[in-house]
């Protein structure tokens, strides 16, 4: 029986005696900040339009090869890397070197393959070289510098396929010769202006010459091509 009362009980029974005193300081703090929230945290593209989307990416692309066009040592090509200009470029160019003299028996395919073998897995060697000697610089960051910086060779090779409209001569070789060298100096020297600060100090001249000889082998392919008859 005395069983059965203690077990009627109130569990908690005994809590109601304890008291807190007053000299115990309570520490924390559980307010909840108002008008703290940032409103762009509730943006997403997920609501946006696609036609807004789209003039988005295009502006940012258009920045991205106006940086280009006038480099400096600066992070602005790095913070919001992408892929949609290297990609546009990268296709530009191998359709304009598509039905050259070399390889018009062949439809052209093997030139528009060879572009695209040498921009990306070039690209992707430049920057394993890069990571391996110390830069702290992304893949993705690296792949986007390096494919944004061939712009310059884009425009040479619209240049030049508007030169060989015209007659072959030693004065149109001229002029290609100094367009696509002004070309591979522009992108030679923007890339390593952005690439430049994620390397160490002692290492530079290692990174360089990799870029160096990439873009030298885009700009002997340009100056060498020659519309099919």
């Amino acid at each position: 029986m005395a069983e059965v009362e203690e077990s009627s009980k109130p569990l908690f029974a005994g809590l109601s005696d304890i008291s807190i005193s007053e000299d115990i300081p309570v520490e924390g703090d559980i307010s909840v900040p108002v008008g703290s929230q940032n409103p762009d945290d509730d943006f997403s593209t997920l609501d946006e339009p696609v036609k807004d989307t789209i003039l988005r990416d295009l502006r940012a692309v258009g920045q991205k090869f106006v940086h280009v066009l006038y480099p400096k040592k600066s992070s602005a090509l790095l913070k919001d890397w992408d892929l949609w200009g290297p990609l546009l470029l990268c296709v530009t160019l191998a359709l304009m070197l598509q039905g050259g003299s070399a390889d018009s028996g062949e439809d052209g395919r093997p030139q528009f393959a060879e572009v695209f073998v040498i921009i990306w897995f070039g690209s992707v060697i430049i920057t394993l070289n890069s990571k391996l000697l110390g830069g702290t610089i992304s893949f993705f960051q690296s792949l986007c510098v390096l494919g944004y910086c061939i712009l310059p060779l884009t425009v040479a090779m619209i240049v030049c396929r508007i030169v060989l409209l015209g007659a072959l001569s030693s004065v149109s070789f001229v002029v290609r010769l100094i367009v696509v060298t002004a070309s591979f100096c522009w992108s030679t020297f923007a890339s390593t202006a952005f690439l430049a600060d994620s390397q160490p100090a002692n290492r530079k001249a290692l990174v360089v010459y990799p870029v160096f000889l990439f873009y030298f082998v885009i700009s002997w392919m340009i100056l060498t091509f020659l519309p099919s008859p």
